[in-house]
């Protein structure tokens, strides 16, 4: 069983994420929220394998979060998803020790893929 928090600012999206993860078997979301604070602490308190991550929430950067969430031991996968796919956000992703970055509009059923691969490992 692998453990998804979903860090995103719109319910719609988050909703989305919700109907599509919650399809696999052997995948369990733990929680969602659009607060930084929120997400932080609930991955603190019971670090899941894999965190869903949108760049843009309010008063913070997912980005800015990066560092704290790999800091755990064993550190969760990190899957950027945002509507701002520009190199610089990519690049800064990665250096902060994002393990995927997918674009909202274009890349969302990849998140399928990667689960898979991560069920596979498991």
């Amino acid at each position: 069983m692998i453990t998804v928090l979903i860090v995103d600012d719109s319910p719609l999206v988050r909703e989305r994420l919700v109907h599509m993860v919650s399809q696999f078997s052997g995948v369990e979301i733990v929680g969602q929220t659009g607060d930084p604070q929120a997400a932080l602490d609930a991955i603190r308190r019971s670090p899941p394998r894999v965190v869903i991550l949108d760049i843009r929430l309010p008063g913070c950067s997912g980005i800015d979060l990066l560092p704290d969430i790999k800091k755990l031991d064993p550190a969760p996968v990190v899957i950027m998803l945002t509507n701002y796919p520009y190199p610089q956000y990519r690049e800064r992703s990665m250096k902060a020790g994002a393990d995927f970055f997918l674009n909202k509009s274009t890349e969302f059923q990849r998140i399928r893929e990667i689960l898979e691969k991560v069920l596979s490992h498991e």
